[in-house]
């Protein structure tokens, strides 16, 4: 029995990462109190959990984590990002071993969680870019999911909104694959980039390379300094937690402006564990957590909710509240919470060497790379596929020869091999549009639950044929480009036909309670307001209809920021 308590909230945002904190920004902003419901622990900005200050033999291990979590398969997703397990990100994600979850032998899924205040906002990549006309577009266009009740005309307005507060640099290419935005000064590509750069501009009118767009301040504004934002060093020490608060993050921007309002409660340590519905009135009346601490079950109330918990936590938490209306879970009378689960995926990664440049070098750690963005949306006539993929590039570079640590002798000849360098390197990997399947399904595991009793979440999704044949044709695609780059000694590594790609591999899950204008086909309308629930939103990966090729985290933000706004105005009106 959950233990009766007595304030309410005009709103309640469940998660406080990347979409949470927006919503718990402008709501605060609009004077309505706020209650942000954190599942993780309390984590102050800067502060003692962040690293991006200390030299790499300050760290736990020199930052090297020990074998067993790696012999257990326990933090997956960071091995996965880094390529090795390490110390100084680890607090920051979640261990599998001790917050599991579920999915077939044959069909293994990664599931990325960050689980304290900020969420995975302190550890995302900051490649911020806008969708396009024809992603919004695509659904409908080629039969695939349900199509968006929205376009890139609704949107746009809000990505201004956002990538203003945010910082966001990037260069205005003005390419209808990534539209232009509101822009800090863009970082430089180096020597090797610019050849390649310049020679796909000669080669192609439709493929291009282009510097990412990453939410690291180049130029701070008044509002971003008044927050404590300050200007990016260069360090690309990010994903430790940025004590500048130069990258964007909900700690270092969205939470401190809502909590200037005086208008914000935070609660930590609070698991959601389903929604609260008033069969009298057909509306959420709140939000039951369990105290992850003493498992004790507290329930708040508010006027509004807004599901901010992650695409897939946010479908956990609506598949298990159950109630005599809603006993599939709440806002599913369509059946469709925890269909069409997307993610984006890779089958290629190219090598390759630029020779001609051995006389200039680039320093520093620019937190953002290069980016091919997708040009084979809408030019199916010589391809099997529908939709297309881009390619995230690795940062063109000249690894030294090695070390003096590993070497014998001493004096000049020591020095002199330390300080030669192999050529230029460039490289990149395809980073595919995976289609909404209706069987990629996330749901509640019949019998297993965690240890405070939530039916632990099943997830069953795979890639499909589509995808299969665009990793053939990237192959071909990145192999020709670089060649017209002027690269050499090219290599491709293929994934073969018949070996399983991980969905969540590249921790960009998406789908779940899509958005649509038919409420027999989908969960939410075209303000992420749910259907059969009109004081319920979802504004994170799960309210998308499709997955795209681009980064998703600026969309979410936008379209959080377009809900909330909408929602505001329905309680000033009395509606909700």
């Amino acid at each position: 029995m959950a233990s009766a308590i007595t304030q309410a909230f005009d709103v309640i945002v469940v998660g406080s990462g990347m979409t949470g904190g927006w919503a718990a920004k402008e709501f605060c902003e609009k004077g309505f109190k706020t209650l942000v419901i954190e599942r993780g622990r309390h984590l102050d900005h800067p502060g003692q959990e962040y690293t991006d200050m200390q030299a790499p033999w300050q760290l736990q291990n020199r930052g090297m984590a020990a074998e067993v979590f790696d012999e257990q398969k326990r933090y997956r997703m960071l091995k996965a990002k880094k390529g090795k397990l390490s110390t100084d990100v680890m607090q920051f994600f979640v261990d599998e071993k001790e917050h599991p979850y579920s999915y077939p032998k044959e069909r293994p899924f990664m599931w990325t969680r960050g689980y304290q205040l900020g969420g995975r906002s302190i550890t995302w990549g900051r490649l911020s870019l806008r969708w396009s006309v024809k992603d919004f577009q695509a659904n409908e266009k080629d039969g695939h999911g349900v199509p968006w009740p929205i376009s890139y005309d609704d949107l746009a307005p809000w990505y201004d909104y956002v990538e203003s507060f945010i910082g966001v640099a990037g260069n205005k290419d003005n390419l209808d694959a990534v539209p232009n935005g509101v822009f800090q000064k863009p970082w430089e590509m180096s020597c090797a980039e610019l050849f390649v750069s310049e020679n796909l501009a000669k080669a192609y009118s439709d493929r291009h390379l282009i510097i990412g767009r990453a939410a690291n301040l180049t130029a701070p504004t008044k509002q971003q300094q008044e927050l404590g934002r300050g200007l990016c060093q260069a360090r690309s020490y990010c994903a430790r937690g940025c004590s500048l608060g130069a990258n964007f993050s909900s700690l270092s921007a969205t939470l401190p402006a809502a909590r200037k309002t005086n208008n914000l409660t935070i609660v930590t340590d609070a698991i959601a564990s389903h929604i609260d519905y008033d069969p009298n009135s057909g509306k959420a009346q709140g939000v039951t957590i369990i105290d992850a601490k003493t498992g004790e079950k507290r329930s708040y109330q508010s006027r509004v909710v807004f599901l901010c918990a992650s695409a897939l936590g946010s479908v956990q938490i609506l598949l298990n509240s159950r109630s005599a209306a809603f006993p599939n879970g709440i806002a599913n009378s369509s059946g469709v919470v925890g269909r069409y689960i997307m993610d984006h995926f890779t089958g290629v990664i190219a090598n390759s060497e630029i020779h001609g440049l051995d006389d200039k070098f680039s320093f520093g750690r620019r937190p953002a790379n290069t980016y091919i963005p997708n040009f084979r949306h809408d030019k199916t006539d010589d391809v099997d596929f529908v939709r297309g993929y881009g390619f995230q590039t690795f940062a063109a570079s000249r690894p030294k020869t090695g070390t003096t640590a590993k070497k014998e002798g001493i004096g000049a000849a020591v020095k002199s091999k330390a300080r030669q360098y192999k050529t230029w390197t460039f490289g990149a990997r395809m980073y595919g549009e995976i289609l909404p399947y209706y069987n990629n399904r996330a749901s509640l595991h019949p019998s297993k639950v965690d240890q405070w009793g939530m039916p632990l979440l099943h997830i069953d999704a795979q890639i499909g044929d589509n995808e299969r044949k665009m990793i053939v044709q990237a192959a071909k695609d990145i192999r020709e480009m670089l060649t017209a780059g002027g690269c050499r000694n090219i290599t491709i590594e293929q994934t073969p036909e018949h070996e399983h790609i991980m969905i969540g591999g590249r921790t960009h899950e998406m789908g779940g309670a899509c958005m649509g204008k038919d409420p027999k086909t989908s969960v939410l309308n075209k303000w992420a307001q749910s259907h059969d629930v009109a004081n319920l939103f979802v504004t994170d990966g799960a309210c998308m209809s499709s997955s795209a090729s681009q980064n998703p985290s600026l969309t979410y933000m936008a379209i959080t920021a377009r809900a909330a706004d909408y929602a505001a105005k329905l309680m000033n009106k009395g509606v909700i």
